[in-house]
């Protein structure tokens, strides 16, 4: 409850005409011109008058959303009108007690396994939601509540899961009383190596990994939910035997709150090689080898029915959150999605809108109405709208490649931003090093510092001289490409033109009066901390375009509960037939959260990126070929 604030008489007149015959002193202070009671109170409120109570919290109310992942448990509470009321999080490795981790994990180099403790994180949801109520949030206001996790981990409930769930006491925690709901005590982690093995029969079991991506929308992938069963399945057999439903990290969040086992949500399914993305269901051959057993039926059962609405009421909460916390009996779960879903609804994305995600590793989001799967990119469900796909590219290197350039680059004395001198060099290199012809020779590297998925080669630098004329290629010398500074800008290009290159199939040009131009993405959102790097900013409009500019989208930390939360709000007051984006789009306040940091397209310097890309699928071929005649 909030804090009581003196009232003066006309203030309780005002209360007394809202909540008629109270018998408490005072129960609320709602100011004639404010939106939000002032103060709130509970002293001798009886039953009857604390229904009245709830139904005037219906119209101030909050919605919930969490996020799950390596490292913290995140949540944010926003209004109606999704403005951010509240912010909390426990971290797991400053917060949780009694547990062998190290940011969020444990891992077991030996076996190229990374896990977490699920006990851990029935500790942090009790931990999240006792900081929202120090914060001095009402949980009765809350009207629904909806989560993201990290995507593909998988927890294994047995028998007895689902029976705790039911009777759980408000008097105690929920790692006290869910301790024997598991029959494992741990789920597998994203940055999980342990299933190679498992990972060539998925991509032999169709003949190749394109027709597992054709599927699935994915070729298999060690984190992948499917290889990981399979691996379970094998090395545990008595605990596979023993696990009665198996779910995702994010349904296990919404699982907790329903007090049930929570179906998986449409997108996030999507994450498990095991999905039909096109039928719409659990593809028999890829269940069978998971199970191993022509008869899938098991497996089935352990997996569950998929509902195609990413918005549909799965239930109240559990009563265990009413008496403990003191949420609305009324308080609705909504699915839970994926992380990586969950970022795509933190801004009413429309198709051919592009997120870049500029962190440690680059990450390329985009909403399309197009479905064209390659071993190379991820396909998945839209998590709200149906006929729309979300587009997926991951790259280990991103942020740490870029500083391992920018630290080679001599330092201005005194200067206090470590950026500045990459900045200068990498604004003032003209487009690929190129003279002002642009059928001049083109400076095309890659430079990866860890082992890198797209393409799949390990760790290493190299540097490529491009004739678009010719289409030569040759690897290039100290006469051909000045190092350091050569790289600044180079680094920057070489993973835009990758985007561009993987996601040039998925645009189209423009409709109105710019019908004129190229395909390319309508806007480009930047997040993460190279979004605050003006050349980058500048860079990723020149390779990738951008009809209405490049824009750094800034929610701070908290962009999956913030799609999570708006999903609650969509799931909770959308009336029949409304879309996430129609609700959200006419709610969400673009200046709050948006700024516009760099022009898109530029007629010229974008055209001549376009022979650049047929440079680096070169590049990356002979890279390829180099790498398999070691």
């Amino acid at each position: 409850m909030l804090s009581s604030v003196p009232l003066a008489p006309h203030d309780t007149m005002v209360l007394k005409e809202i909540v008629p015959n109270t018998t408490a002193k005072f129960i609320a202070y709602w100011p004639k011109k404010s939106a939000h009671p002032v103060s709130i109170l509970t002293s001798s409120v009886t039953a009857a008058k604390t229904e009245n109570l709830i139904m005037l919290n219906d119209e101030f109310p909050l919605y919930i959303g969490l996020d799950l992942s390596t490292q913290q448990l995140k949540g944010i509470a926003v209004s109606s009108t999704l403005k951010a009321e509240y912010k909390v999080h426990f971290d797991f490795d400053a917060d949780a007690r009694g547990f062998e981790i190290k940011k969020g994990v444990i891992t077991n180099e030996g076996e190229n396994e990374v896990f977490a403790p699920i006990a851990m994180w029935l500790q942090a949801i009790d931990g999240v939601l006792r900081r929202f109520r120090d914060a001095g949030m009402d949980f009765s206001r809350v009207r629904g509540m909806s989560a993201a996790g990290m995507q593909h981990g998988s927890v294994y409930w047995n028998d007895k899961g689902e029976r705790l769930l039911h009777k759980l006491d408000s008097a105690k925690s929920l790692q006290e009383q869910l301790s024997d709901a598991f029959s494992h005590d741990y789920s597998p982690n994203w940055q999980d190596a342990s299933t190679q093995e498992q990972c060539d029969a998925f991509d032999q079991l169709l003949g190749s990994d394109d027709q597992l991506a054709l599927l699935t929308g994915s070729k298999a992938h060690h984190r992948f939910t499917g290889p990981q069963i399979l691996r379970f399945r094998t090395k545990y057999p008595e605990k596979y035997h023993e696990t009665s439903r198996i779910c995702l990290v994010s349904s296990f969040l919404a699982s907790i709150f329903l007090g049930k086992i929570a179906p998986f949500d449409i997108s996030d399914v999507c994450g498990m090689n095991l999905w039909d993305i096109k039928a719409g269901s659990w593809d028999e051959k890829i269940l069978s080898l998971t199970a191993g057993s022509s008869d899938t039926s098991d497996l089935r059962h352990k997996l569950g029915a998929v509902p195609e609405d990413g918005g549909a009421f799965l239930g109240n909460i559990s009563p265990y959150f009413v008496q403990r916390y003191g949420f609305s009996p009324s308080c609705a779960i909504a699915p839970s999605t994926g992380d990586n879903p969950s970022t795509i609804l933190a801004l009413p994305l429309r198709p051919l809108d592009a997120i870049v995600s500029l962190g440690t590793s680059t990450t390329f989001l985009m909403s399309t109405p197009y479905y064209k799967p390659d071993p190379a990119t991820h396909f998945m469900n839209h998590p709200t709208t149906p006929g729309l796909y979300m587009f997926m590219l991951c790259y280990k290197n991103g942020g740490l490649a870029r500083e391992h350039v920018r630290d080679s680059l001599p330092q201005t004395s005194g200067a206090t931003n470590p950026w500045h001198e990459f900045d200068q060099v990498a604004s003032s290199t003209s487009p690929l090093g190129q003279s002002s012809d642009p059928r001049s020779p083109m400076k095309i590297g890659l430079f990866f510092r860890r082992p890198e998925i797209v393409p799949n080669v390990h760790a290493g630098t190299w540097r490529f001289v491009y004739k678009p004329t010719t289409g030569a290629l040759t690897a290039a010398d100290e006469t051909t490409w000045n190092q350091p500074e050569d790289d600044a800008r180079a680094i920057v290009e070489s993973q835009f033109l990758s985007l561009r290159y993987r996601s040039r199939d998925l645009v189209e040009s423009p409709t109105g009066p710019n019908a004129h131009l190229p395909p390319q993405p309508r806007r480009i959102y930047l997040v993460g901390g190279g979004s605050r790097n003006a050349a980058i900013a500048k860079i990723a409009g020149e390779v990738l375009g951008g009809v209405e500019g490049v824009y750094r989208l800034d929610v701070g930390e908290n962009a999956c509960a913030l799609g999570s939360a708006y999903k609650a709000v969509w799931s909770v007051e959308r009336k029949p037939e409304q879309s996430f984006e129609d609700l959200i789009g006419v709610r969400w306040n673009e200046e709050e959260f948006v700024k516009k940091i760099a022009e898109g397209y530029q007629e010229g310097i974008f055209e001549r990126y376009g022979p650049a890309v047929e440079g680096l699928d070169l590049v990356e071929k002979e890279v390829l070929r180099r790498e398999k005649n070691k």
